[in-house]
């Protein structure tokens, strides 16, 4: 029986990977969690990113990442097909950044948008 492999349609870059790999350990969090990735209504344009650690549900999609385990609700995949997330360590910012061609505008601190 062969295994589908299917492709994620966020990519995760380096830095924000690393960033993922260090609170999974530093937080013990469970193996069958993941890092799930979504969108829910609310904030200053609308919709603001959801980012957390979560059990897989019968709704979601699950995709795997250089060994994390990425989960995203069905619903939520054309509100960030194509999105980059990025994490930033600098003297002015520090977290993860969103950069979404799908939002067709955002707010100034870039963690909520319109679709």
């Amino acid at each position: 029986m062969a295994t589908e492999v299917r492709t994620a349609p966020i990519t995760i870059t380096d830095r924000a990977l690393a960033e993922v790999k260090n609170i999974l350990a530093e937080k013990n969090v469970p193996a069958e969690y993941g890092l799930r990735i979504g969108v829910q209504g609310g904030g200053c344009s609308g919709m603001s990113y959801l980012l957390g650690f979560d059990k897989p549900k019968e709704t979601d999609e699950v995709f795997q990442l250089d060994g994390v385990t990425l989960v995203m609700d069905k619903k939520h995949g054309m509100y960030v097909m194509g999105m980059e997330v990025d994490f930033q360590d600098g003297l002015n910012a520090r977290g993860f950044v969103f950069n979404n061609p799908q939002a067709k505008s955002t707010c100034g601190c870039g963690s909520s948008f319109s679709a």
